[in-house]
This record gives C-alpha cells, structure tokens and sequence, in this order.
C-alpha cells in the first residue's frame, strides 16, 4: 500500500500574514500579562484558576475565605430560605457544615438504596409542602357534597421500600 501526498501552493500575502503573527503576538503577551492563581473553595475543596483580584473580591465579601460560585449560590440561597433574618457568615457556616459533613461521609455503600431513599425523601417534600395556584384541580373532587382533598393514586410500586 503507497501514499501518496497531494499538496498544492497556496498564496499568502505578506500584510495578512504579518497583521496575523502580530495579532497572535498581541493576544499571547495578553495572556501572559492576566495572572492567574488556583484557589481551593473553603466549603466543597473545588479548585479553580482565577485572577487575584477576584480572588480578593470573593474573599473581602467571605470575609476572608475563597468560596466557589456554587457554594456562593448555596449561601445565597441559605439567606433566602431561611425563616429567620440570617447573617451571610452564618448561612456560610452552616454550608460549610452541610459540605464537611457530606464529604466525611464517604460514598454510600449501596448506591441503590441510597437512590430510593433520596427519592423517598423528595417524594414526602413535595407531598408536605403547600399547593400552589398551578397544582390546585380547575374542578375539585366532591363525595357525597362534601369537598374531597385530591389524593395520590397508588399502584403497585417496583419499590417497596418507598412505602415504608
């Protein structure tokens, strides 16, 4: 079996080339001019490449702790969630708790069971928590002229361990 190269000239014209190499040039000694650092986030260990005066924004408004943009969002979310007016140092401690805790913790020894019984879990969240106008049926139930909560139709389940 041979090979056989197939190359045709091609025309480049000397200002295009050296608008090109000077472009690239530019944008290297740009590059090389943004300092970035790694930072580990304080709460979930993320590691992440930003500049220093990110790093300094993130860390005056965590007073002095690198938190990644996810935990940031969790915290954020903390303040919102809870009932009681909260510090954002105390939304990020408790956040800082949840992720230590989660990651002593280890991977579950069954992952299945540990499947199920998050599933469980959201199941019975979202049968707790308050209807909204969207969920509520446009013609309730009625039995016997009295109003009839909706209920959740069971069938036979593929897990029987949701039902305990």
């Amino acid at each position: 079996m041979s090979a056989t190269i197939i190359s045709d000239p091609m025309v480049v014209s000397a200002p295009e080339t050296q608008a090109a190499a000077a472009a690239a040039a530019a944008a290297t000694q740009l590059i090389a001019q943004i300092d970035v650092e790694s930072v580990k986030c304080d709460c979930c260990g993320l590691i992440e490449e930003c500049t220093p005066a990110y790093i300094e924004r993130v860390r005056e408004r965590y007073h002095g702790k690198w938190i990644c943009g996810l935990c940031a969002e969790a915290i954020k979310y903390e303040v919102v969630r809870t009932e009681r007016l909260i510090s954002t140092e105390e939304a990020m401690t408790k956040h800082m708790n949840f992720c230590k805790k989660f990651v002593s913790s280890g991977p579950p020894p069954d992952p299945t069971i540990h499947l199920i019984a998050a599933m469980r879990q959201i199941l019975r969240r979202s049968l707790d928590s308050p209807r909204g106008l969207r969920s509520t049926p446009s013609s309730p139930n009625k039995t016997n002229g009295a109003m009839r909560a909706a209920a959740l139709a069971r069938s036979e389940s593929c897990f029987p361990t949701l039902s305990g």
